[in-house]
C-alpha cells in the first residue's frame, strides 16, 4: 500500500509540473521564449528548416541553418502563404525579406514585441 501511494503522489507532481517552454536565442535580440509561437518543422525546404509564429502578435521566427531571424507586424495571410507556398524559400526571399534594406517586416523598422524570455 505504501507503494501506492508513493506512485500516486509521484504522478500528482508528474501532472501538476509546469511545463518548460523552449527558448531559442534569435539574431539581433537575444532570448526569445516560444510558450505563444506556434512552431513547426520544415522538411520540404532547402532553406527553411524552422518556423514560429506568433499570431497574436504578429511576429515571426524563421530558422535557416540554425540561426534564427526575426520578422515583426507580419499579416497571418503572409504566414499562411509562406506556409502553403510551393517554394517556401522563394516565398520567403520576395515577400518576407525583400528586396529593399530593411525588407518589408523588419523589426528593426517595425514594432517590435515586447523582450521577455518568461
Amino acid at each position: 500500500m505504501n507503494a501506492m501511494v508513493r506512485v500516486a503522489t509521484l504522478l500528482l507532481h508528474l501532472f501538476a509540473a509546469e511545463v518548460g517552454s523552449e527558448i531559442i536565442d534569435v539574431r539581433d535580440r537575444g532570448p526569445v521564449d516560444l510558450r505563444t509561437f506556434e512552431c513547426r518543422d520544415i522538411n520540404r525546404s532547402s532553406l527553411i528548416r524552422r518556423v514560429c509564429y506568433d499570431r497574436a502578435r504578429g511576429y515571426l521566427i524563421v530558422g535557416i541553418n540554425n540561426v534564427y531571424d526575426q520578422f515583426c507586424d507580419l499579416p497571418p495571410p503572409t504566414f499562411d502563404s509562406l506556409m502553403g507556398a510551393p517554394s517556401m524559400g522563394q516565398f520567403y526571399n520576395r515577400n518576407i525579406i525583400g528586396v529593399e534594406s530593411g525588407g518589408a517586416y523588419d523589426c528593426r523598422s517595425h514594432r517590435n514585441p515586447a523582450r521577455s524570455t518568461s
